[in-house]
């Protein structure tokens, strides 16, 4: 009698990768770290130049200002313009890229591979993992602005609209998926080699800062929400797919 096995479908194969990545990210105490950095940082930033005071730009008047600027205002670069949300695009990045290169020093990747799953279900699957690691670092931050301007005693109020707000954040949610995919196509280039995935994207993210505020504005609108949502589609399919051929060309060491 002739024995069969049964073929596993490629959802099968992602659902069962989605699994373990998930129950690592969770798992691991980074996942949390970076949270908590994301939380304190906004409450640092906000109570510690309201305590400065500065007529220099150097103090915050409103709690938005941790969050972006209006539209139109101009390439501002004082420290209420560069100290906001958009800096944890960079957190994110290093978050990305510790997640993989762990992956990679524990040789977890040659028994995955092996066993379990291909490359291209890997790609997708911290691709994910990362975009929802950075859903929650900047949900996290976003609090952690309330909080911080609560406590400061800065101005609630802005011109932009609760609308407007709303948008920003969704198209900075969006813009995630950008700088996940970015970590992610030199990650799989640096393997084990951190400082390189780490530099890189930090380096490519620094080209990409300026354009931030302009994508993704307080007063931001419909059109911002489908240009970062098309956007953050574009990088994650497009990068993905070359990180992909990357791990199929290359050793995995």
């Amino acid at each position: 009698m002739q024995t069969q096995f049964e073929k596993t479908s490629f959802l099968k194969r992602l659902k069962s990768m989605f699994k373990v990545d998930f129950k690592r990210a969770f798992t691991m105490p980074l996942i949390y770290i970076m949270a908590g950095v994301s939380l304190v940082m906004p409450i640092l930033m906000l109570v510690m130049t309201s305590m400065m005071g500065g007529e220099d730009g150097s103090a915050f008047t409103s709690v938005w200002q941790s969050i972006g600027s209006v539209s139109g205002s101009g390439m501002s670069m004082d420290m209420t313009a560069m100290c906001n949300i958009n800096l944890l695009y960079f957190l994110i990045a290093v978050f990305v890229c510790i997640f993989v290169a762990e992956d990679f020093k524990s040789g977890y990747v040659k028994n995955l591979f092996t066993v379990r799953s291909k490359k291209s279900e890997y790609v997708i699957s911290k691709s994910v993992v990362g975009f929802t690691g950075g859903v929650i670092m900047i949900l996290a931050y976003f609090i952690g602005a309330m909080l911080g301007g609560a406590i400061a005693g800065l101005s609630f109020g802005t011109e932009a609209g609760a609308g407007g707000i709303v948008a920003c954040m969704f198209s900075k949610i969006f813009l995630v998926a950008v700088f996940v995919s970015i970590a992610l196509i030199l990650s799989v280039v640096g393997k084990q080699r951190l400082w390189i995935s780490v530099l890189g994207s930090i380096a490519a993210g620094a080209l990409l800062f300026t354009m931030l505020p302009m994508m993704s504005p307080l007063d931001a609108g419909f059109l911002n929400v489908i240009m970062c949502l098309a956007g953050g589609a574009l990088f994650g399919a497009g990068l993905g797919a070359i990180s992909n051929v990357i791990l199929n060309k290359t050793s995995l060491v």
